[in-house]
């Protein structure tokens, strides 16, 4: 069996040196390039490539007084046509992003979760200026792999780490969403917007301990919502506006939705809290789409009820599929970001469902989940580096 001639060229990065290579290859007409790579880290060039054919004795030579001309080291390997790798498989991204520089200990960790599970790493790319995003293109070998196992293993070593990470299979889908729908309260903003109107109302007590049954699926939401409501009857239209004075958008939201919507993203909001509210935010963010429950206002004062039928978390599934039909976008161009039990369907409905800052039943249910970082974590995992 022929042989092939491995070339590591390796040295401080400047044009042309590329050129200057495969111009050195190409005079020897009885040489055929078959594969390269090159990468860049530090200012550093590593440059390899695979060549076959006659003459490679000829070759050695002329790029060694090559590489020396233009201060570059170069190395050479004679390797079989067996030692190639076969890549067959699934392919995935596991994005990685830390609000500090990537460790050492994280990469040995997560490297050998991986290498365990049989999803062998093919390349490390570092998708931001600092030293702490990491996109990791991977090959899932193995047949029948246990993914519940990997979420497990990959969100307990961010937890560690505090490390964002999102395992996503790349295919034409992964940089191809064109929708991103969010839950508000306590994804799109700070609060939970029932809650606030609740201790202005003097019933937040009350209030806060029926949320947080509904939010970790303990109730039935629409249940949960009829009985929280009720108890807000009586507050009046005008303490909304001072409510939203103080409510705050969650890190990162401005940003993120600004540099989606540059590159066509469309945006909704689909809630389970106040219309009145969502259509503020959605005016305020310039948000495509905003649906959420209508409060009834009669002189001035709520009355304790809700208009119409009530956003729960099938609602909030069928309004995402609509959305998507309307938009004539597939399911798997759309992306959610909820927090609650209630936006779980929502989740698992889109092409990408986040579990932002959730809650830890949300957070084992959910297919993707970040806890650390700001919204802007989220451009990382949808392939768009910086």
């Amino acid at each position: 069996m022929s042989q092939l001639l491995l070339i590591t060229i390796t040295g401080q990065d400047q044009p042309g040196i590329t050129a200057t290579i495969a111009k050195t290859i190409g005079e020897y007409k009885t040489i055929q390039m078959v594969d390269m790579a090159q990468s860049i880290i530090h200012g550093l060039l590593s440059l390899t490539i695979v060549v076959k054919g006659q003459s490679k004795e000829n070759l050695k030579e002329e790029l060694s007084t090559r590489c020396n001309s233009i201060n570059m080291s170069v190395s050479f390997k004679e390797i079989s046509h067996e030692l190639e790798i076969k890549s067959s498989g699934e392919k995935y991204i596991l994005s990685c992003v830390a609000q500090s520089d990537l460790s050492a200990d994280f990469i040995a960790e997560i490297s050998s979760n991986l290498a365990s599970n049989k999803i062998n790493i093919q390349r490390l790319d570092k998708t931001s200026t600092s030293f702490n995003t990491l996109e990791i293109s991977t090959l899932a070998q193995a047949e029948n792999l246990d993914w519940d196992q990997i979420k497990q293993d990959l969100m307990s070593i961010s937890s560690k780490y505090s490390v964002d990470m999102a395992l996503i299979k790349d295919d034409i889908w992964r940089t191809n969403k064109r929708l991103i729908v969010f839950d508000m309260d306590s994804t799109l903003i700070q609060s939970e917007v029932i809650v606030e109107m609740a201790k202005v109302h003097g019933v937040g007590d009350q209030v806060h301990e029926i949320t947080e049954l509904a939010m970790n699926g303990k109730i039935d939401f629409d249940e949960s919502l009829k009985r929280r409501v009720a108890l807000l009857k009586g507050l009046e239209e005008n303490k909304l506006q001072s409510i939203l004075s103080n409510i705050k958008l969650t890190d990162g939201v401005p940003d993120f939705i600004q540099k989606v919507q540059n590159i066509g993203y469309k945006t909704a909001i689909i809630s389970g809290g106040f219309q009145y509210f969502a259509n503020f935010f959605k005016k305020e963010l310039n948000i495509d789409y905003a649906f959420a429950n209508d409060l009834v206002i009669k002189d001035g004062k709520l009355t304790g009820e809700i208009k119409g039928s009530i956003v729960n978390a099938e609602k909030k599934a069928m309004l995402l599929e609509v959305l998507a039909q309307q938009e004539n976008l597939k399911l798997e161009q759309v992306v959610a970001i909820g927090d609650g039990a209630n936006d779980l369907a929502m989740l698992s409905k889109a092409g990408l469902g986040i579990a932002f800052h959730a809650k830890e039943i949300v957070r084992k249910s959910a297919q993707q989940n970040m806890s650390h970082g700001p919204m802007t974590t989220i451009l990382h995992f949808l392939g768009l580096k910086e």
